[in-house]
C-alpha cells in the first residue's frame, strides 16, 4: 500500500538572500522521502513560499528543521516587506492529499507546535482547523500588528498567550502552525501603479468586507504595479474564475484592467478543470473526459487496503517460543491504547463537549505515546526470552563455565521479567485513561472505551503471567519480592479502576450486566 502522504507550505520571511532561502531549502530536502514541489520568491514581499509533500513523519521532521534553519538565518528586527508577518518562518500549514484526514493535520500541527516551542524557545499560535480558540481560527486575526506589535503585547495581553512555547520573542519571532483544506494563493495584476485602486478593490472581493466567502484579499505595489493579492481558502466553494471575474468587473469601474495573473505555489488540478469548463460554457463535462484522467485509471486501480494485517498473528500461530504471550500481551495493550486515542479523536471538534476538549488533545498524545511503546514491547518481549534462552545453552562443562552461566541466565530472566512488568505498568496507564474517556468522552463511543478497558485489563493479566513465570527461576529473593510486589500493586489498582468502568457503563452508557 503507497504511504499516507501530507503537503506543507510553509511561508519564509526572506527572498533577498538566495543564500539563505537555499540554506532553508537544503534543510528540508536533506530529510528522506520529502520532496519540494515548488518554491516561490517574491522580493517586494520579502517572502518565500515552499511547497512540500510526503508521509507524515518525514514531513514533520522537514518542516521542524527549516523552522530551526531559518531562526538561525532571519532576524525580524532587520526585516521589510509588503506582506505581512510574525515570524521568520510565518505561517506552516499542514494540508491532507491521500489517505490523511484533517485530524491528523491537526495533530501533527499540534505535534510540531509544542517541539518548536518547547526545544526552539520560539511562541507558537495554532489556527485554522488546528486552532485553540475562535479568535485564533483566521491567520489574519493572529498576525494583527505584525512582529513590532507582538513583541510589545505578549507576556503583557492575554490575547497574545502562545499555544505553545515562551511569552516573549526573540529574532525570530513567532510561528503560526496549523492545518487546513488547499488554498490557493493567487495574484491579479492591475494596468495601473495606483495601489489605493487594488486596495479598493481587494475590500470589494474578500469576505471580511462584504466580499466572496472564501476569499482573503489586500492591495499592494509590486515591481511598480498595484497588485490585488488573494488567498482562495475554498475553490470549491468559491471559484476561481469567480473571483477572477469579479476583479475584472471592479477593476473596469476605475477604468483598468488585468495586466496578468500569478500563482504563488501550486495549485489543484480540479481547480483549473472547473476554470475551463466555466470559460469554455462544457455543459454536461465530466472529469473522466480529460485525457490523463482515462489513462490513470485504465491503468489500474490502487490495491485495497487490508482489514488486518496478519503477519504478527501467523508468526504467533507458529510453533516457535516466540513471540508468545508476552508479546501477545502487548499487542493487545497496544490495542486498547489505540481505541482510547480513537474515543478521545471522536470527541474533540464537538460542540457538545468543548469543554473537554483540551484535556482529549492531551488524551490523544498520551494514548498514543503508550501505543508505540506497547508496540515496541512486541518485539522487546520476544528478544527478551530469546536472550534467556541463548544464556541456557552456554556451556556448564567447567565450575567456571557454569558460574558464567547462571550469571547469564539470571541476568536474562531478570530482563525477561522487567519488559513484561513494564507493559503491565503501561496497561494499567491505558485502563485509567480508558475509564478517563468513558467519563467524559463522546458518548457515542462509550462501548470503545470499555473495550479499550477490556483489552488493557487482559494485557495486565497476559504481561503478569509472564512475570510470575520467570520469577519461579529467579535466584534473588529480594528481587523477585519486589518484582511481585509492584506486579501485586498494579493488580490492585487495575481492580479498582475496573470497578470504576462498570459503574461508568451502567450509569452514563446504559449498559446492562
Amino acid at each position: 500500500m503507497p504511504d499516507p502522504l501530507v503537503e506543507c507550505i510553509p511561508n519564509f520571511s526572506e527572498a533577498r538572500r538566495p543564500e539563505v532561502v537555499s540554506a532553508i531549502i537544503q534543510s528540508i530536502q536533506s530529510v528522506p522521502q520529502v520532496s519540494v514541489l515548488d518554491q516561490h520568491s517574491d522580493h517586494d514581499h520579502n517572502r518565500t513560499v515552499v511547497t512540500l509533500i510526503g508521509p507524515p513523519g518525514p514531513v514533520e521532521e522537514a518542516v521542524y528543521r527549516a523552522i530551526e534553519k531559518a531562526a538561525g538565518l532571519i532576524d525580524l528586527n532587520h526585516h521589510s516587506g509588503e506582506h505581512p508577518r510574525i515570524g521568520a518562518t510565518d505561517v506552516v500549514p499542514f494540508v491532507p492529499i491521500r489517505d490523511m484526514t484533517m485530524q491528523e493535520c491537526v495533530e501533527m500541527a499540534r505535534r510540531l507546535g509544542r517541539r518548536v516551542g518547547e526545544e526552539l524557545h520560539i511562541p507558537v499560535y495554532l489556527y485554522e482547523e488546528a486552532a485553540t480558540r475562535p479568535s485564533r481560527k483566521n491567520l489574519e486575526d493572529i498576525r494583527r500588528g505584525e512582529y513590532e506589535a507582538l513583541k510589545d503585547e505578549i507576556g503583557v495581553n492575554p490575547e497574545r498567550e502562545p499555544d505553545f512555547g515562551p511569552a516573549a520573542v526573540g529574532p525570530a519571532g513567532a510561528t503560526v502552525i496549523g492545518a487546513r483544506q488547499p488554498l490557493i494563493a493567487f495574484n491579479v495584476y492591475l494596468t495601473t501603479d495606483d495601489v489605493s485602486i487594488a486596495s479598493k478593490i481587494a475590500r470589494a472581493v474578500r469576505f471580511s468586507s462584504g466580499g466572496l466567502r472564501f476569499v482573503k484579499a489586500m492591495g499592494v505595489l509590486v515591481e511598480g504595479r498595484a497588485q490585488v493579492s488573494m488567498n482562495l481558502t475554498n475553490f470549491r466553494q468559491t471559484p476561481v474564475y469567480r473571483v477572477v471575474e469579479m476583479v475584472r468587473r471592479e477593476a473596469a469601474r476605475y477604468g483598468v484592467g488585468i495586466h496578468h495573473s500569478e500563482l504563488v505555489g501550486l495549485i489543484p488540478q480540479e481547480a483549473l478543470v472547473d476554470s475551463a469548463v466555466w470559460f469554455l460554457q462544457l455543459d454536461g463535462f465530466e472529469p473522466e473526459q480529460i485525457l490523463e484522467q482515462r489513462m490513470a485509471s485504465a491503468l489500474g486501480a490502487a490495491e485495497p487496503k487490508p482489514v488486518l494485517q496478519t503477519g504478527f498473528l501467523d508468526d504467533l500461530a507458529r510453533a516457535t517460543p516466540t513471540p508468545g504471550g508476552g508479546s501477545a500481551s502487548a499487542f493487545g495493550g497496544a490495542a486498547a491504547a489505540a481505541l482510547v486515542a480513537m474515543v478521545a479523536r471522536l470527541t474533540v471538534g464537538k460542540k457538545k463537549y468543548a469543554d473537554v476538549e483540551p484535556r482529549m488533545w492531551q488524551i490523544i498524545e498520551q494514548a498514543d505515546a503508550l501505543r508505540q511503546a506497547l508496540t515496541a514491547a512486541i518485539e522487546e518481549d520476544a528478544a527478551a526470552f530469546d536472550a534467556y534462552l541463548a544464556a541456557s545453552k552456554l556451556p556448564k562443562d567447567t565450575p567456571e563455565q557454569q558460574s558464567a552461566r547462571e550469571q547469564a541466565v539470571q541476568a536474562a530472566t531478570q530482563g525477561a521479567i522487567r519488559v513484561p512488568l513494564g507493559v503491565a505498568s503501561k496497561a494499567v496507564e491505558v485502563l485509567r485513561l480508558a475509564l478517563e474517556v468513558a467519563r467524559t468522552g463522546n458518548l457515542n463511543a462509550i462501548s470503545d472505551a470499555g473495550s479499550a478497558a477490556a483489552l488493557a485489563r487482559a494485557s495486565l493479566t497476559g504481561a503478569g503471567l509472564n512475570v510470575r513465570i520467570n520469577c519461579l527461576n529467579l535466584a534473588d529473593d529480594a528481587a523477585k519480592t519486589e518484582f511481585l510486589r509492584a506486579l501485586h500493586e498494579l493488580d490492585c489498582q487495575a481492580d479498582e479502576i475496573e470497578a470504576a468502568m462498570k459503574q461508568v457503563l451502567v450509569e452514563r452508557g446504559r449498559l446492562a450486566f
